[in-house]
Order: C-alpha cells, then structure tokens, then sequence
C-alpha cells in the first residue's frame, strides 16, 4: 500500500514537473525568446489616437514577427489599453517581447532628428516641422503667427525668423508644441554665445539685424568662400546710408522665388522689402539663415566694394567694383548672357 503511494506521488510529481516545464517553457518562447527579425533597427510611431490594435499592426508591419502571442499577453495583463503612451519605439534585431513590450509600456522611446532647414516662409518651416514631429503644422503656426506669442519670445511678425538656427536636433518625437519653443529658444541662445554677440555689437548691429543681412547673404550666393565678401559690400552700402539694392528682397517682397531676371516693373512694388526703394535693413530676414551665412556677416571681409553683379558665366558667383562704371560694364556682360539665353524674367 505504501510502495502504491509512493507511485502515485512520484508519478503526480513528475507530471507536476512536466506540465511546469511545458508551461515554463511556453512562457519563455513567447516572451523570451527572439521573436523580431528586421534586417536592421526598425521604429514605429505610437500616435495619440492609436490603440492596441494598431499597435500590433505596426509592430507586424516593421517587426518581421514570429508570434505576438505573448505580446497579446502581456497587453491584457498589464492594460496597455489603459495607458499607451506616444512616442518613437525601436525594435532591434532578436529582440523578444518582453524588452519591445517593456519600453511601449514603460514610454522608453529612441530620439529622432529634428531637421530646421534654411526655408524662405514661416509656413514652409511650421510644414516641415509638423512632418517630422507628431505635433500638427498648424498647431505651430497659429503660435508663429500669434503676435503675443512672437512678444513673448521677443520678435514680431518679421523678425520671428530669427529664433530658429538651422540644424539638425536630437529630439523627442512626441515633444509638445512647447516645448518645441522651449529647445529652439534654448539653440538660440547656446548659437548667440558672448563672442558673436561681441561682434554683432563691434558692428553695430543687433542679432535679428544680423540674421536679416545674413538671409540677403545667403540669397545672393550658395558660394560660402564669396558670403563674406557680399556680407562686407552691404555693410559698406549701410553706412554710407546708399540703398542696399539686393535683388533677392524684391522677390522677397513679390512672393515669387522663381524670379531670374528682375524688370523695372518688379522694381515699383512698395514694400518694406524693396531695398531699391527704402534705405537701410528691410524689417525683417527673407529667409532663415544658416550658421554660416550667420557667421559670415559677423566675420565679413574688409573691402570697398558697393557693388556687384552675378557672373555671365551663370557660376552662381559675382564680379564686384567699388565704382559705377566698372559695375555697369560687369552688368552689360550679364544681361548680354540672359538675352543670349532668352531669359526676360
């Protein structure tokens, strides 16, 4: 009777083994086990309005999965549903659910690039934006065209440009409109260090002066060795109070970027930007400057230049002269090549 039930125990044990290591086993298959096989680190976008269900699909879509069995597990014990949170999620090659479940549940997500660019318009940056964050374009443009907003930030209508410094930033795909402000004010102020702020004072200029020459600069030439040269010729026109006579406010001014020959006609339009007509800065930059066409007005070269014309040679750079006659014999070169070339306007 006893050797029986000795039997029956040890043949309970063993099955209690078997089924613990059946079920252990389970366990770490679904949740331990490599289940994600992308070729390469793959990411997926956890937006406001997503919930389990597209969750998985955009996990299945990038992760080359072998089974969200344990996944699906998780999500219920853990109520994922409850308390998703949005973000940008890596998933690595081999990785398991639990590290993939861990940081959607956890909200350890990976930075992205925050690319500014050098745009012309408020409206093409707050659409650039908007493409690469999950905040909407137009939250970012009713602050950028919010007077109060552009107050409190220290800029106006004109001169709200000049807050951004194109680079690319390491951030939070998620951020909030806030504190989007928030980095691009903090870039700002580590870009305008105690140096540069010297030299825009040695030149008499504040730094939204500065950045508006730097985007005629930029306007004027792709060429970065002739930025300085062009950035010297209108401090020259500046302080001889001569009008800056660059060609890019006018189209500026017009709204049509695609302008490559400027007409008398072009020249009538009144606006604060036709620096034919009015002497001086125009109210604002024309597009947002590089760190480079930033530098090379601060760091301008010495020169007696007041006038320049592009190059017949349609090499993107310009013959300079310091006198009427040589500028307009540097000009007849040029309008002879538009004509050769049929190009009126």
């Amino acid at each position: 009777m006893k050797k029986k039930k000795k039997i029956i125990l040890f043949t309970v044990l063993l099955g209690f083994i078997f089924l613990c290591t059946i079920t252990g086993g389970t366990i770490y298959y679904y949740l331990f086990a490599p289940q994600f096989h992308p070729s390469k680190a793959a990411y997926i976008y956890i937006d406001r309005d997503d919930t389990t269900d597209s969750i998985y699909t955009k996990i299945n879509h990038v992760g080359h999965v072998n089974n969200l069995k344990g996944f699906k597990w998780m999500v219920k014990y853990k109520k994922l549903n409850q308390n998703i949170h949005t973000g940008h999620y890596v998933i690595r090659p081999n990785d398991n659910v639990y590290h993939v479940f861990s940081r959607i549940l956890r909200g350890y997500q990976e930075p992205i690039n925050l690319t500014i660019g050098s745009v012309r318009t408020i409206d093409r940056l707050a659409r650039s934006v908007g493409k690469q964050l999950m905040v909407d374009s137009a939250e970012i443009a009713k602050l950028l065209f919010d007077s109060t907003f552009q107050q409190k930030m220290g800029y106006n209508a004109e001169t709200i440009p000049c807050l951004f410094i194109p680079e690319t930033y390491q951030v939070y795909w998620d951020m909030s409109v806030d504190e989007f402000f928030q980095r691009m004010q903090k870039e700002h102020e580590r870009f305008w260090n105690k140096d540069r702020l010297s030299q825009a004072t040695a030149i008499g200029m504040t730094p939204s002066e500065i950045c508006t020459l730097a985007s005629i600069v930029e306007e004027e030439t792709n060429n970065n060795e002739e930025k300085p040269v062009v950035a010297g010729l209108y401090i020259n026109r500046l302080q001889a109070d001569m009008p800056l006579q660059a060609d890019p406010t006018i189209k500026f001014a017009l709204q049509n970027f695609g302008l490559r020959r400027i007409t008398n006609e072009n020249l009538k339009v009144d606006s604060p930007y036709n620096t034919y007509l009015y002497t001086g800065l125009p109210p604002g930059p024309i597009r947002i400057p590089s760190k480079k066409g930033i530098d090379s007005v601060l760091n301008y070269t010495k020169h007696n230049y007041i006038y320049m014309c592009a190059k017949e040679d349609f090499s993107g750079t310009h013959n300079f002269a310091s006198n009427y006659a040589d500028h307009m014999a540097n000009a007849r070169k040029y309008w002879k090549a538009l004509n050769e070339r049929k190009i009126f306007k």
